[in-house]
């Protein structure tokens, strides 16, 4: 993964600021009861781990960027046999369940709504780079679905 070139990538800047103020805004509107609370923290410890589970999966291969890495491969195993896009859906469960533990209902679905959008964008724009890259992938696609939670 080159990090510097990362950085310099408009969908990983916008994706830093989404974080940014997701993050921000839970604790600073409040209004969040017990039980919403409950909710989001377990929203939050499984988005983290399906996250996790996939940016593993990935391994030399994760990268913050939509354009696969030059020397990767096409991964279709673990949480990529479930969804194409289980990083994106991980972090969205996450940020709604930290979303939840500060803030109310409302608020954690106009995040979610948010970054479904996003997401949404992003994996349309990543999907054209592996179309290109992976001749397998217009298969893999017909099989598995784009999206979980959006």
């Amino acid at each position: 993964m080159n990090l510097s070139k990362a950085v310099r990538d408009p969908w990983v800047q916008a994706q830093l600021l989404l974080f940014g103020l997701t993050g921000a805004a839970g604790p600073v509107l409040g209004g969040a009861s017990a039980l919403t609370r409950a909710a989001g923290v377990g929203l939050l410890l499984a988005g983290l781990a399906f996250a996790g589970w996939s940016a593993r999966t990935l391994g030399r291969a994760l990268t913050p960027e939509p354009e696969p890495l030059p020397d990767s491969q096409l991964v279709q195993n673990g949480p990529y046999r479930i969804v194409r896009h289980p990083i994106y859906t991980g972090v969205t469960a996450a940020v709604v369940g930290w979303t939840l533990i500060w803030s109310t209902g409302i608020v954690a679905v106009a995040v979610a709504i948010v970054l479904a959008g996003f997401f949404s964008a992003k994996a349309g724009v990543e999907e054209r780079w592996l179309r290109a890259r992976f001749p397998e992938y217009a298969e893999y696609a017909r099989r598995v679905p784009r999206k979980v939670i959006w």
